[in-house]
């Protein structure tokens, strides 16, 4: 039986703390690849739910303008989904700045965020987070 207490709502989907503990731990696997800066899951509104920024890194954001790229990412995500149907779904959005790349990879009604350094191979960095994600994943990778 599910223990109330240990239910958040997260955008429409429930994630248990067993969930969101999974995903502490795949932020931290995800911190540990070279280059990355930032990596949390957020929910359809940009909230924080799990993970963050990689001890001893300046993330180059201020907490309020975290904050504002996260909910900034939330609502591209959701806009992203209106053309779902005719050109399939998002695996990943990438956007290269001049000092870090900002990626996210869409999961249900969240998302995974993440920060990297300017001078990463987006799409090999998109691949091994994919790879770590993992099974919510599976119909991307084949497995």
């Amino acid at each position: 039986m599910i223990n109330l207490e240990n239910i958040l709502n997260t955008g429409g989907i429930v994630l248990t703390t067993m969930m969101k503990e999974e995903y502490e731990q795949k932020c931290k696997k995800i911190l540990d690849e070279h280059g990355i800066r930032f990596a949390g899951l957020i929910d359809d509104s940009g909230k924080l739910i799990a993970g963050g920024v990689k001890q001893g890194i300046d993330l180059k954001l201020n907490p309020t303008q975290l904050e504002s790229i996260l909910k900034e990412m939330a609502s591209r995500i959701s806009k992203r989904k209106i053309h779902d149907k005719e050109l399939g779904r998002v695996k990943y959005s990438a956007s290269r700045r001049e000092d870090v790349v900002i990626m996210s990879f869409p999961i249900y009604q969240n998302a995974v965020a993440v920060v990297t350094e300017s001078n990463v191979n987006i799409d090999r960095i998109a691949w091994r987070i994919i790879e770590i994600l993992g099974y919510q994943w599976s119909e991307f990778v084949g497995k």
